[in-house]
């Protein structure tokens, strides 16, 4: 049974202690947050030791997984000194998406989980549901074919004061590249057009076309601007043998084969699926805490922390190309 705390007693660290508190392989040891009430309330709210220095906690309580949940300046700033400091203390790390807002920080967090040999990896729970994963299958089974383009699409309200102008891009966008990612590999290059909508003073809706390292092409429509509810979320990926579609991450994923008018369709079971959108917490961290129980080498972690560095340098590359006006390769983004 793996040894966990977690970093960051907010709303998502309190869903990550939870999980860790119900999961049968992980028993929560401890929590912290540099504020005296969160971290006092977690844990008397799990019964837990609480900290308010995370450097402390780990030389205490000495975790073999640790969860970054924090925050800071664009929802991410805040993110690499804790997890430096468990990576360092011999933990493994979940962290919270954004990776960070820094880049550079977020290159180092990487590099130096694979220099300790750790486990790192990022909080992507879009990808983390069965429909997800059965549209990867009929992918990995040959049933798209070579892939020709995607086309995603994610939308939220968000609509209280925000932090920076590119909080939006920064902040929701790690999702969507990562399912474009997931389905199509590496992207070459981005052209992103963005507007604030009226009110506004962000960039809080934006359409960007991607050019994937393989040659096929896609496209990402990101809005802040839209009222929360059904759907949210859309990813449409094309190829030589098929088209498949996944609606809001685990409701449903559909086949459409060439030259087959018989479609396959996988839809959330009413017994035994998804009940919300917490579930998609739930898959994702008890996914990472299965795979170090098991051993898996760290660079074979599902969602990991070089994913979350890839993602963000794409978001970053469209952040550039609304500056320009120009397509941007994301090789000229920092590593």
């Amino acid at each position: 049974m793996l040894v966990t705390c977690v970093i960051g007693m907010g709303p998502i660290g309190n869903k990550h202690a939870a999980i860790y508190r119900e999961f049968e392989g992980t028993k929560l040891a401890a929590v912290c947050d540099r504020i005296e009430e969160k971290a006092k309330k977690g844990g008397e709210k799990f019964g837990v030791p609480w900290y308010t220095d995370a450097e402390t906690m780990l030389r205490e309580i000495r975790p073999e997984l640790c969860s970054v949940a924090t925050g800071g300046y664009e929802y991410s700033s805040d993110h690499y000194l804790p997890t430096i400091q468990s990576l360092r203390a011999g933990a493994h790390v979940l962290c919270e998406k954004p990776i960070s807002n820094d880049l550079e920080h977020a290159a180092e967090m990487v590099s130096t989980a694979r220099k300790l040999g750790r486990c790192f990896a990022i909080d992507l729970n879009h990808r983390f549901t069965p429909a997800a994963r059965q549209a990867k299958k009929w992918q990995e089974e040959g049933r798209i074919g070579d892939m020709l383009f995607i086309n995603m699409a994610l939308w939220i309200g968000k609509f209280m004061p925000l932090d920076s102008v590119y909080y939006h891009l920064k902040a929701l966008n790690p999702h969507s590249v990562d399912i474009m990612r997931y389905y199509g590999g590496d992207i070459e290059s981005v052209h992103c057009y963005a507007m604030k909508a009226p009110g506004r003073d962000i960039w809080s809706t934006a359409s960007i076309n991607i050019k994937f390292r393989s040659g096929a092409v896609g496209h990402l429509t990101s809005s802040y601007d839209i009222a929360r509810g059904h759907p949210m979320e859309r990813c449409e990926a094309a190829g030589t043998k098929g088209r498949m579609i996944v609606e809001d991450m685990w409701r449903e994923a559909v086949l459409y084969p060439a030259g087959d008018l018989e479609k396959r369709v996988f839809t959330n079971p009413v017994f035994g699926g998804f009940r919300d959108f917490d579930d998609t917490f739930r898959d994702r961290i008890t996914a990472f805490a299965k795979q170090v129980i098991d051993g898996t080498s760290p660079e074979e972690i599902d969602g990991s922390g070089k994913d979350g560095l890839e993602a963000s340098r794409v978001i970053h590359a469209a952040i550039e190309s609304i500056k320009t006006g120009l397509p941007v390769k994301v090789a000229d983004i920092i590593r």
